[in-house]
């Protein structure tokens, strides 16, 4: 039986050990620079606009 690798989340390559669960800090601060740019969002409940208010 073979083993499971995953890959790197951002460029599909074999992960490194000390950048899990990367392959290579350019994709560990790729990764974060997407959450800090909101280039990822988190999804909540849907918001329901407030009719008293104008817009």
């Amino acid at each position: 039986m073979t083993r499971f690798e995953r890959k790197c989340p951002i460029c599909a390559k074999p992960r490194d050990p000390q950048f899990t669960p990367f392959c290579s800090k350019h994709c560990r601060d790729r990764d974060l620079l997407n959450w800090l740019d909101e280039g990822y969002a988190i999804p909540g409940p849907a918001q329901i606009p407030d009719e008293s208010e104008p817009g």
